[in-house]
This record gives structure tokens, sequence and C-alpha cells, in this order.
């Protein structure tokens, strides 16, 4: 391919229609607000806005006015807005990183998963939970070991004099998760099958049930951090796309631009499954979606992966805690849910990634 075209390529500016836009900024400031509205205590909308201004208002020092019950106000503050506020991180999160490492292994396949850093963080978690039973060390565990669990990737992946490729980096990564995953196995053979067992299962399973603002304060940074990076170097992605040799004429060091994203997506990944437990398939499907809305130029994708990732975590989590009266893990709801989407894009896309 011709190196001067592929150059063009990378910079060509998607026309995206302005309604568009409108809706993926409107999308998830409509989802944050009306998922104080659900759950098995329903709040009305203007109830939640009243609660929402008045806590707004009381950081000037403006006393209350609305006319709301304590009830619902700690349904509003203390119960779900820590979730939401993590359910938008969260899902953010896994989709900005799925659209990265997608873009950057050139593969509509890749997920957060497949370096290995959720495997390593959920025995992390899985650990913790064996052994201290205190969720802040659990937290902490699972970001450490996920971060290992990375490391061990990039030392296998080397290869003949030391060098790591795009392909032995994917190859490596399974092999650090089946590594972790058999670890989780014998952390779950060993639990107590009475009290820890349940314990890590659900864990490993996904919840954002019983969060607070403390749990906000410990994971939110490391995700926002990796977000931040990732927009910031969402047009270097463009270029790690590119054949190797069409993207190192361009002067980009390869090596050093590849590490920023891996390590970006595998902080984020490891914040995530430290807060709420694995949950899967957004860093798979929802980059495809924004992709069909807003073409592959990352320029674009990124942002986008943003509103819809944080979006569809909000609804799900809406989910879980709607429908039934013992809250339904977010891995089952996003498989449930996005196993059949994605064949409906592999349907309609004949298997081809465009």
């Amino acid at each position: 391919m011709n190196t001067e075209l592929s150059v063009n390529n990378v910079k060509r500016d998607f026309k995206i229609a302005w309604w568009k836009k409108a809706v993926l900024i409107a999308l998830p400031l409509l989802v944050f607000l009306l998922s104080f509205c659900c759950g098995r205590f329903q709040v009305a909308p203007n109830t939640v806005i009243e609660i929402l201004w008045d806590h707004f208002m009381g950081l000037f020092g403006v006393a209350p006015t609305g006319t709301y019950t304590a009830f619902q106000e700690s349904a509003v503050m203390a119960l779900r807005f820590p979730r939401i506020i993590l359910g938008l991180l969260v899902g953010a999160g896994l989709a900005i990183s799925g659209a990265a490492l997608q873009g950057m292994f050139g593969n509509p396949l890749v997920s957060p998963q497949v370096l290995g850093v959720s495997s390593g963080a959920g025995f992390g978690a899985a650990l913790a939970i064996l052994l201290v039973e205190n969720l802040f060390l659990t937290q902490i565990s699972a970001v450490i070991m996920g971060l290992v669990a990375v490391a061990v990737t990039f030392m296998v992946s080397k290869v003949g004099k030391g060098k790591a490729s795009i392909y032995t980096l994917v190859l490596a990564g399974t092999i650090t998760s089946a590594f972790f995953e058999a670890l989780i196995s014998a952390i779950k053979f060993t639990a107590d099958p009475f009290s820890k067992l349940p314990t890590i299962t659900y864990w490993l399973m996904g919840s954002l049930a019983n969060r607070s603002f403390a749990d906000v304060w410990h994971s939110a940074p490391l995700i926002i951090i990796g977000i931040v990076v990732l927009v910031v170097f969402r047009w270097r992605i463009n270029i790690l796309s590119l054949d190797e040799d069409e993207a190192k004429a361009m002067g980009v060091n390869l090596k050093l631009s590849r590490l920023i994203v891996v390590l970006c997506c595998s902080v984020i990944t490891a914040a995530t499954v430290s807060v709420c437990g694995i949950v899967g398939w957004i860093g798979l499907v929802i980059p495809h979606i924004c992709r069909s809305i807003v073409g592959p130029n990352h320029k674009d994708l990124i942002p986008a992966c943003i509103a819809v990732g944080g979006a569809y975590l909000m609804i799900i989590d809406a989910i879980a805690r709607t429908v039934s009266a013992s809250e339904i893990p977010l891995s089952i709801l996003t498989a449930i849910i996005g196993a059949p989407f994605f064949a409906y894009l592999l349907k309609k896309s004949g298997g081809q990634w465009k």
C-alpha cells in the first residue's frame, strides 16, 4: 500500500451529522439522570433533580428547599449515586480500552481481556477475599495483580532477540489468562464453600451493589487518567493500525506508542475489575456500535466509546437492580445482550471489519 495514501486515510475527517454528535452528548447525561429513578424503590425524576440540586447548592452553603423524604434522599445519594458514577466510568473505560486495542492490533475480536489483565486482577481479588476480607485491600490486590499479569504477558511475548511482536503479544496474553484463570479455580477449590466461595464467585461475576463514594475515590483516578491519556493519544492509534513499515515511515516510535496504549488499557481494566469484578463484552461490542455511528477514525471513535460505553453500563446496572428481587450480576446481562448483538453485527457485516 502506498504510504502517502495511508497517511491521507489516517488524517481523513469523517463527516458526522450534527444530530449524531448531539445524541452522543445527550445520551450519557439522560441515562445518568434516569438511572437515579430506577430500582426496587422508584424515585420520580423531578424528585431526583430536586435532591441533586439541593446537594449541589449545599456545597455553597445554600439550605435545602426540597420536599422529598429522608429515605428518598438516602436512596439517591447514598445508594445510587456512587454506583451510577462507577457504572459511567467503568463502561467508558472498558469501551475505550476495547477500541484502542482493536485499533492497535487491527483485530475486531480483541477486547481488554486479551492481555490477561482481567484474569490477573480477578485472581488478585479472589486471593484477597480468601485471606483478608477487606474491600480496600481486595481492590488494591486486584490492581496490583492485574498489572503483574500484563508484565508477565510482556515477558512471555519476548522471543528471538528479546523482541515482542504484536502477534506474540496476543498469544502471550492468552497463555497468561489461562494461567491466572487456573489460579482462580485453585482458590475456589480451597475456599470455604459456605462463606468464601459464594463471595468470590459473585465478585468475579461483576456487580456494583453496595458500592460507596470511598470505592469511587479508590478507583476513579486510575480509570480517569487512563481515559484522558487515550483521548489525547487517539490520533496515534490511527497510525498504529497501519502496516508497521508505513507507521515507521511516519516517524512514530511504535514501541513506545504501543506500550503507552497497553499500559493505559491495562490500568483501566485492572481498576474496573478491582471495583466491580469482571464485566465482559463491553470492550468487544461497544466499539463496533460506535464504529457504525462515527466511522473508524479514532479521533471520533474514542470519544464516542466514552459516551456509549458509559451509558450502556449505567443501563445494564439499572436493569440489574430493577428486574429481580436479588440483584443480577452484570456479566450475565452484558453477555445475554452483547453476544446476540455481536452475532447480529457479524451477520450484517459478512465478517468484514470496515
